[in-house]
C-alpha cells in the first residue's frame, strides 16, 4: 500500500513551504488511495516548543485535509536506538568518544572538509567497548565506506537520477553524545518501521538522502521512493525563511488575514507544479484527480510580495475567485465567524441577506468587515456632507431627493423589486435621471458612494435604519445650507 507521511519540526510556526510539502503528500495519497501519515519529529528538544507544536496542528486544522495516522518522534526513542544498535552490531557504526565541547568531531582539517576521525574509527572494538563501559560519552557515527569505488545512488521523481560517491560523504552520526538519536537515524528508522513507500520532501533535502539510503541499507531495509520539490524563495530569490522573512511566511497568517483553505491550498499546489491543461483555479476534488509527481517543476518558484502587502496578488486573485463561486449559503457560514469576532452582532439569515450583495466585491473574508461595515454598526463613520450632492447637481437638489426618498420609505414595501419600482417612480415625478435619485440615497443610508447594490441594500438595512439615517443625512445638508452669522 502507498504510504506517504509529513514530518514537521515544532520548531517554529508551520511554513507555507512546509504547508504545501503536507499538501503534495495529501494530494499523492489521495489520488492513489494511499495513507497519510502526519509525524511530528520532536526529537530537537532544545528547540522544540510547545507554541510552535500548537501553530502547526493549527495550520493543518485550518487546512481541513486531514490525515489517517499520528505519531511522534519522541514516543518511539527505544525503536531508534534498537535501528542504531544493530548498525553498530554489523560493524557499520562505531563509537566516537570526541568531547562535544572541543569541536574536533567536525571541524576542516589539514586534508580539507572533515570526513572521519581516523582515531576513533580506527579503534579497537575491545577498546570502545571499555571506555563505553566505564561511562565515558561517546557519539555514534556512521561508517561510511571509503572506497571511492563506491557509489551512492537513488532515483527521484523530480530531479532525475542521482549518484554521489562515497568518498565525499562524512562519517555522519546517528546518536549524539546525549544518547539522542540525530535527524538521520530517527527519520529512517521510523520510515522504515512505518512503512513508509514514498518519501516527498523539499529540495533541501536532496543531499541529506544519499545518508539517508546508507541508512536504510544498513538497517536491511529496502529505501523508500524519493520524490523532492523546488524551493519557494522570495521576490529577490532568496529561500523563504522564518528567521528572515517573518510571519508573511506562516500558514496562520493566510488564515487570519481572511483566506479559504481551499483557495490557499490551490495556490500553494501551483508554486511548483501545474497541471497538464494549464489550469488555475481548482476544487478540492479538482487537484485530487489531476496530481502527479510528473507535474512537478525542477525549478524554484517565486512567492511574490512586498513589504505594503505581504501576500502575493496570485493568491488573493485565486482567494476572490473562489468566494465568488462559492454558493452563498457556504460563504455566509464562513463570514459570521469573521464578523461576530469584531464584535458585531447578527443573525445568520441577516448575514446570508449581506453575503448576496458584497460576494462579487469582497477578495478576502476580512474584507467584509470594511465592504459591509454600514451593516453591522448602528451609526455610519463621520463623512462630508458634500458626497450626498450627486455628481450633476447640487444641495438643493439632493435635499429634494432625500426628503422624496423619507416619504417613498416610509410606505413601500421593503422589498427589492418594490423599492426599485417606488424610487424609479419618484425620479421620473421629480424630473431628474435615476442616479441623480439613487447617489444621494446611497451615501444616506451607506456613508459612502461606493456600495452593494442599491435596492437590495435598503431591504437588507430595513425600513427603520434607512428613515434613520436619511434624516441624519438632511440634517447635515440643512446644517451646511444655514447661512453662516
Amino acid at each position: 500500500m502507498l504510504r506517504v507521511r509529513f514530518a514537521p519540526s515544532p520548531t517554529g510556526f508551520l511554513h507555507i513551504g512546509s504547508a504545501r510539502t503536507f499538501i503534495f503528500n495529501w494530494l499523492y495519497a489521495r489520488r492513489n488511495g494511499g495513507a497519510m501519515i502526519l509525524r511530528i519529529d520532536d526529537t530537537d528538544v532544545e528547540r522544540n516548543t510547545e507554541a510552535s507544536l500548537t501553530s502547526i496542528y493549527e495550520g493543518l486544522r485550518w487546512l481541513d485535509l486531514g490525515w489517517d495516522e499520528e505519531y511522534r518522534q519522541s514516543e518511539r526513542l527505544a525503536l531508534h536506538r534498537q535501528v542504531a544498535d544493530a548498525i553498530f552490531q554489523k560493524g557499520l557504526a562505531y563509537r566516537d568518544f570526541t568531547p562535544a565541547h572541543t569541536g574536533e568531531s567536525e571541524k576542516s582539517g589539514a586534508q580539507g572538509t572533515w570526513l572521519f576521525n581516523a582515531d576513533m574509527r580506527a579503534m579497537p572494538r575491545e577498546e570502545s567497548e571499555r571506555r563505553a563501559a566505564a561511562g565515558e560519552p561517546f557519539a555514534l557515527r556512521f561508517r561510511v565506506p571509503r572506497d571511492t569505488q563506491h557509489t551512492v545512488r537513488f532515483a527521484d521523481a523530480v530531479y532525475g537520477d542521482q549518484a554521489k560517491s562515497t568518498a565525499d560523504i562524512e562519517d555522519f552520526a546517528l546518536v549524539r553524545s546525549d544518547g539522542m538519536p540525530t535527524y538521520h537515524l530517527a527519520s529512517c528508522a521510523d520510515d522504515a518501521d512505518l512503512r513508509i513507500s514514498h518519501i516527498i520532501r523539499g529540495q533541501d533535502h536532496l543531499t541529506n538522502t544519499f545518508k539517508h539510503v546508507l541508512i536504510f541499507e544498513a538497517a536491511g531495509a529496502t529505501p523508500p521512493q524519493f520524490a523532492h520539490l523546488p524551493l519557494l524563495v522570495a521576490p529577490d530569490g532568496t529561500k523563504l525563511s522564518k528567521r528572515r522573512h517573518g510571519p508573511v511566511v506562516s500558514v496562520t497568517t493566510y488564515r487570519d488575514a481572511g483566506f479559504l483553505a481551499d483557495a490557499f491550498a490551490n495556490f500553494i499546489v501551483l508554486l511548483g507544479w501545474s497541471p497538464k491543461n494549464d489550469r488555475e483555479q481548482m476544487t478540492r476534488q479538482e487537484l485530487i484527480d489531476a496530481f502527479s509527481l510528473e507535474g512537478i517543476n525542477r525549478s524554484n518558484a517565486v512567492v511574490n510580495f512586498t513589504e505594503e502587502d505581504p501576500f502575493d496578488p496570485k493568491a488573493v486573485w485565486l482567494n476572490a475567485e473562489h468566494i465568488r463561486t462559492m454558493p452563498a449559503e457556504e460563504l455566509s457560514e464562513r463570514l459570521l465567524p469573521v464578523v461576530r469576532a469584531a464584535g458585531h452582532s447578527i443573525e445568520p439569515l441577516k448575514m446570508l441577506q449581506i453575503t448576496r450583495l458584497i460576494q462579487e466585491r469582497i477578495r478576502l473574508l476580512n474584507d467584509a468587515l470594511t465592504v459591509a461595515d454600514f451593516f453591522f454598526v448602528e451609526d455610519l463613520a463621520p463623512y462630508d456632507s458634500a458626497e450626498l450632492i450627486p455628481k450633476k447637481g447640487d444641495a438643493a437638489l439632493a435635499l429634494a431627493v432625500l426628503e422624496r426618498a423619507s416619504g417613498v420609505l416610509a410606505t413601500a414595501e421593503f422589498s427589492h423589486d418594490s423599492l426599485d419600482a417606488a424610487l424609479r417612480a419618484a425620479a421620473v415625478e421629480q424630473g431628474i435621471k435615476p442616479g441623480q435619485m439613487f447617489e444621494p440615497i446611497r451615501v444616506a443610508v451607506c456613508g459612502r458612494k461606493t456600495a452593494p447594490p442599491l435596492f437590495g441594500t435598503l431591504e437588507a438595512l430595513g425600513r427603520e435604519t434607512c428613515l434613520r439615517r436619511i434624516e441624519q443625512a438632511l440634517g447635515k445638508l440643512k446644517l451646511q445650507s444655514e447661512p453662516r452669522q
